[in-house]
């Protein structure tokens, strides 16, 4: 697994309530309230309790096994988590018992989608793709005409005849596709309907790479273009890496990769790096 960052300055224990009075504060009548003092609400079985339920409910559904195995496994691989060095609290004072599981707690969605991440059934043959009945391969023969009034590129090395960019980073992206030996065609992500489903903060979301792209090698590589990374765009890969298992375990469709660029000098590494 990789590690977890919670960050103090990002969950305020602490917090000073007081009314206003024809628009101005009334400092005179301040109140503190303060989640130390109210340790009954933060015992440690309790936090670990409700964050486990969190993950089962969305766990539940798609569990083969009993309910009650579930929920006991996920109990025992959160206190395991919680105690160990993967959860990484980059401050001492707040590393004090009851200061942590008060981190924990109100962090409680963002800690379980993080395990969850790498939580899955064992007793499984492969990972099978799931096919849409009404659309089940798509293809970029099947662009319709579209218009736009964003910054655009023509593209040779695409049977789409633009490229369009959400930012000038993508058209510097499109315009290496276009001269570099390692791409023999590629497509930008728009409009094409290529999405890959995740989980985030219990709700199922739509994760929408940046382009598709034919290497020379015959691999198909999906590349996301990224200025800053967060637990949600790694959740994100995270769907599409299994999303990639199971496609490359099905066969018929290549051999198909993934990778994520943080940086425009690193662009042409990454494509001869999966060459």
């Amino acid at each position: 697994m990789q590690p977890l960052r919670l960050d103090p300055a990002q969950t305020p224990i602490v917090v000073d309530i007081a009314p206003a009075l024809g628009g101005a504060t009334a400092w005179d009548q301040i109140e503190t309230i303060d989640l130390e003092k109210l340790p009954d609400m933060f015992r440690r079985q309790r936090v670990l309790f409700l964050a486990a339920r969190k993950a089962f409910e969305s766990l539940r559904e798609r569990f083969t096994g009993q309910p009650d195995y579930l929920i006991v496994q996920l109990i025992r691989l959160l206190e395991h988590f919680v105690d160990s060095d993967l959860l990484q609290v980059p401050s001492l004072f707040h590393q004090e018992p009851l200061r942590k599981r008060i981190l924990v707690a109100l962090n409680a969605d963002l800690l379980v989608q993080h395990l969850l991440r790498f939580v899955v059934e064992q007793n499984v043959e492969r990972i099978e793709p799931v096919f849409d009945e009404e659309n089940p391969v798509g293809s970029t023969r099947e662009m319709r005409t579209w218009y736009t009034t964003k910054e655009n590129i023509p593209s040779r090395k695409s049977q789409i005849s633009h490229v369009v960019g959400d930012s000038a980073w993508e058209i510097h992206t499109a315009n290496i596709l276009e001269k570099s030996a390692a791409v023999t065609a590629y497509a930008k992500n728009d409009h094409l309907g290529f999405s890959v489903y995740y989980l985030w903060n219990g709700a199922r979301r739509r994760f929408v790479p940046d382009f598709l792209i034919r290497l020379a090698s015959g691999r198909t590589l999906v590349l996301e273009i990224k200025g800053e990374d967060d637990e949600q765009n790694r959740t994100k890969r995270a769907a599409l890496d299994a999303w990639i298992e199971a496609v490359n375990t099905k066969g018929g469709f290549g051999e198909w990769c993934a990778d994520v660029v943080f940086e425009p000098s690193r662009i042409e590494d990454t494509l001869r790096r999966w060459i």
